[in-house]
C-alpha cells in the first residue's frame, strides 16, 4: 500500500452518533466507578454457582474473538504471503487493539481484587503450570501490548510529520528500530492469540459435566480457535465496509469478497467437525430435541450456513451481502462462545443466571468505549487505506 494513500480519516468529529458514544461511555463509566466502590455483590447477579457472567462471556470470550482481525489478517499476508491484502492490515490491527484492551478491562472490572492484576506476570515462581486460565490471562496481558506496538508506526509517522519537537524526535528514533524487530512482534502476535484463544475452549472442559452434551467435547480447544478465525475474517470484512460507508472511503471489495469465502469456508469446516463429532459420541440424537438447547443449537447451526446460502445466491458482489454475512459469522461465532459459557453451562439446581442492569450497561458502555476510541484514532493518524470517495481518482 502506498504511503499516500495511508493518511487521517478527517472530518467532524462531534457528530450526532459520536455524541451517543460518548454519552454511553460516559454512563458506562459512572457503572465502573460504582461497581468499584459497592463491589460484585451489589452490581451483578453473579454467585457461587455462576461466577463468570457477562463480562466475561460478551466483553472477553465473544470480544477477543471478534478482535481477532489482525491475527486472521496477519495469517494471510505473512504467513500465506498475500501481500495484496496489506491496505486491511493496519484497520485490523486498530480494531483488535481496541478489542482486547476493553477485554482486559473487562477481565479487571470482574476481578474481586483487581489491584493484585500485576502479580499475574511477576510473581512467576507462584504460577499454576497447568492452570489453562494461567496461559490466557499471560497470553492476552502479552497480546495487547504487542497489538499496540504493531500499531505504533500510524502514530509515530503522524509525530513525525507534524507532532511537537520532542515527539518528532522520539519518532525520529524509534521508527528504524521498530522497523527491524517488526518481524519477531508480528511473529509473537500469531502465537499467543493462537495459545489463548484455544485455551479459553480448554477453561470450559473443567465444567465437565455441568456442561451440556452438545457443546461438551474434548475438541472444544479446537472449535473455539476455528470460531476465532472465521469471526476475525468476518470483522475485517465488517469494519472495512462500515469505514467505507462513515468515512466515505473506496472499499477494497474483490479483497473483502474473498476474505468472505475464507470466513465461510471456516464456518463450513466448524459446522462439519462439530456434526462429526457429535456422530462419533453417539449425541447426534440430542439435536432432535427441541428444547432450549437444542433449539439454539440449530440458530448457531443457521447463522454459520447462511453466509454460504448468501454467497451462492448472490449475482454480483456488493457491500450490502458482504456486511450480510459478515454479520451472521460473527452472530454464530458469538453465539456459540456466548452458549458455550452461559447458556450450556450447568451449575445444578437451584442456580440461576441472568445479567444485572448495571452489567448490561457497563458491557454496552465499553462497546460505546471502543467505538469513539477507533473514530477518533482513524480521523486523526493514518489507518486507513484506499482512495477517499469525495476526492475521487485525482487524489493523490
Amino acid at each position: 500500500m502506498r504511503a499516500s494513500h495511508v493518511r487521517p480519516a478527517g472530518g467532524t468529529l462531534l457528530t450526532p452518533g459520536f455524541k451517543v458514544l460518548l454519552a454511553l461511555s460516559a454512563l458506562g463509566g459512572l457503572l465502573i466507578l460504582w461497581r468499584f466502590y459497592a463491589g460484585l455483590g451489589a452490581t451483578t447477579a453473579l454467585s457461587d454457582g455462576y461466577p463468570l457472567g457477562l463480562w466475561i462471556a460478551l466483553d472477553v470470550v465473544t470480544g477477543t474473538a471478534l478482535a481477532c482481525g489482525g491475527y486472521a489478517l496477519a495469517l494471510v499476508v505473512y504467513i500465506f504471503n498475500r501481500g495484496k491484502y496489506h491496505p486491511l492490515i493496519r484497520p485490523a490491527i486498530l480494531t483488535s487493539a481496541l478489542g482486547y484492551t476493553m477485554a482486559g478491562l473487562s477481565v479487571a472490572i470482574d476481578l474481586g481484587r483487581p489491584w493484585l492484576m500485576w502479580k499475574i506476570p511477576l510473581y512467576f515462581w507462584r504460577w499454576n503450570l497447568n492452570s489453562a486460565l494461567l496461559e490466557v490471562a499471560l497470553c492476552i496481558m502479552a497480546y495487547v501490548g504487542v497489538l499496540w506496538i504493531e500499531l505504533a508506526p500510524a502514530f509515530l509517522a503522524r509525530w513525525k510529520d507534524s507532532g511537537p519537537v520532542r515527539l518528532r524526535r522520539f519518532a525520529q528514533r524509534t521508527i528504524p528500530i521498530l522497523d527491524r524487530a517488526l518481524i519477531w512482534i508480528i511473529a509473537l502476535g500469531m502465537l499467543l492469540p493462537t495459545m489463548h484463544q484455544s485455551s479459553l475452549g480448554t477453561m470450559m472442559l473443567l465444567a465437565g459435566p455441568r456442561l451440556h452434551p452438545l457443546w461438551n467435547t474434548p475438541l472444544l480447544p479446537l472449535l473455539f480457535l476455528l470460531t476465532c478465525l472465521a469471526m476475525g475474517y468476518a470483522i475485517v470484512v465488517f469494519e472495512s465496509v462500515f469505514s467505507s460507508v462513515t468515512f466515505r472511503r473506496e472499499p477494497e471489495t474483490a479483497m473483502l469478497a474473498v476474505l468472505q469465502k475464507v470466513a465461510v469456508v471456516v464456518g463450513i469446516v466448524f459446522v462439519s467437525v462439530r456434526f462429526a463429532d457429535l456422530a462419533v459420541r453417539g449425541r447426534l440424537g440430542l439435536t432432535m430435541l427441541l428444547d432450549l438447547h437444542g433449539i439454539i443449537f440449530w440458530i448457531e447451526t443457521v447463522l454459520w450456513l447462511l453466509p454460504a446460502v448468501i454467497l451462492l445466491a448472490s449475482r454480483r458482489v456488493n457491500l450490502g451481502n458482504l456486511f450480510l454475512g459478515a454479520m451472521c459469522i460473527a452472530l454464530a461465532g458469538g453465539l456459540y462462545r456466548i452458549d458455550t459459557f452461559l447458556v450450556a453451562f450447568q451449575p445444578g439446581a437451584g442456580w440461576h443466571y441472568f445479567p444485572s442492569i448495571q452489567e448490561m450497561f457497563i458491557s454496552i458502555g465499553l462497546i460505546a468505549m471502543e467505538l469513539a476510541l477507533y473514530v477518533v484514532l482513524v480521523r486523526m493518524f493514518p489507518i486507513l487505506g484506499g482512495r477517499s470517495v469525495a476526492v475521487g481518482a485525482s487524489q493523490p
